[in-house]
């Protein structure tokens, strides 16, 4: 679901950026009114949490692939406000070093998978779980809010890119960005997500969730027991394991670069081709560069992951101290 730079007008860019621009803006106030300071390594883990799960791409038949997310694990636990900041905090490490969706379709990114979707599964789950919910109530409650947040995200994907060759076109009548309509976005992206991501999403959630819910009083409340450390070593764990995530062939639909639409399509589309090189990432698909062989490409891949979930941790830490002055 990460679009890159070209699939979207400057126009639907702009709209997408101007969406999430009082969203940005409430979730820093709100997170600096609400966390305390001894939730901020849990924000810290929950970011570097979502950044290192989307490394590990999926294949499904028909050549594609996808991640997990886990933006209702992040609401779940911190709340959609805090989980804004997290995700958004993510995906822009994702696209400024290593090119995983675009500059200019960062806002667009962020709306769908940092705001729609920690949202939609945040409501979900309190919805499902009103009350005074038992175990099983709150895992089918979790599984449900992570099965319909991540298809809600993808529908907006699908919406979003659908819609380009309706309002951007050249004058032969060729899309300038995203070539597919609505009638071909929206069943390709459903039938994906709706059959399967939607399911990776959903068991996720309720097992990472169900686990943090049994050591909600500790984390909250016992930080001298650093309650946090077995999550802290799950996510060492997850980094080491990132490499899996390569064995995934192929591209996630509507991720194709611009030779890979040309061979497609019989053509690439003139926006998206201007727009493709807007910016070159530092480490392009989690690699370093000059790393080509397969174990180097292994250990460019893990050293990602460990580059970003610090740079992430580092931020939280930094902007925690600053919010909490």
């Amino acid at each position: 679901m990460h679009i890159p730079d070209g699939y979207l007008s400057p126009k639907t860019c702009g709209v997408l950026y101007a969406a999430m621009a009082p969203v940005w803006y409430l979730s820093a106030r709100k997170v600096q009114k609400t966390l305390h300071a001894k939730q901020i390594p849990l924000l810290a883990l929950s970011a570097a949490f979502t950044f290192v799960i989307m490394m590990f791409n999926i294949p499904i038949p028909g050549g594609t692939t996808g991640h997990m997310v886990g933006g209702v694990v992040v609401a779940s636990v911190l709340g959609p406000w805090a989980t804004v900041i997290s995700l958004s905090l993510a995906l822009t490490i994702q696209a400024l070093l290593f090119g995983d969706g675009g500059i200019t379709t960062l806002g667009a990114n962020c709306f769908n998978m940092a705001f729609l979707m920690p949202f939609a599964g945040y409501y979900v789950y309190h919805i499902i779980a009103a009350g005074n919910p038992g175990q099983r109530r709150k895992w089918v409650a979790l599984f449900i809010a992570g099965y319909v947040a991540m298809n809600i995200a993808a529908l907006a994907v699908a919406v979003e890119l659908g819609i380009q060759p309706l309002i951007a076109s050249s004058p032969d009548g060729r899309p300038l960005y995203a070539p597919y309509p609505l009638s071909v976005t929206i069943p390709a992206m459903a039938a994906s997500h709706l059959m399967f991501f939607g399911l990776v999403e959903a068991i996720g959630t309720a097992m990472v969730v169900s686990y943090v819910f049994k050591t909600n009083e500790a984390m909250l409340y016992k930080p001298a027991h650093n309650p946090l450390k077995p999550l802290w070593i799950a996510l060492i764990i997850l980094i080491i394991l990132t490499p899996l995530g390569l064995l995934a062939k192929g591209t996630a639909w509507g991720e194709w670069a611009s030779e890979e639409l040309k061979s497609i399509l019989g053509y690439a589309p003139a926006g998206l081709q201007r727009l493709e090189g807007l910016w070159t990432s530092i480490m392009p698909g989690y690699n370093i560069p000059g790393f080509d062989s397969p174990m180097k490409s292994t250990l460019g891949y893990v050293v990602s992951a460990a580059l970003g979930s610090a740079l992430i941790v580092l931020t939280i830490y930094i902007a925690g101290r600053i919010w909490k002055r």
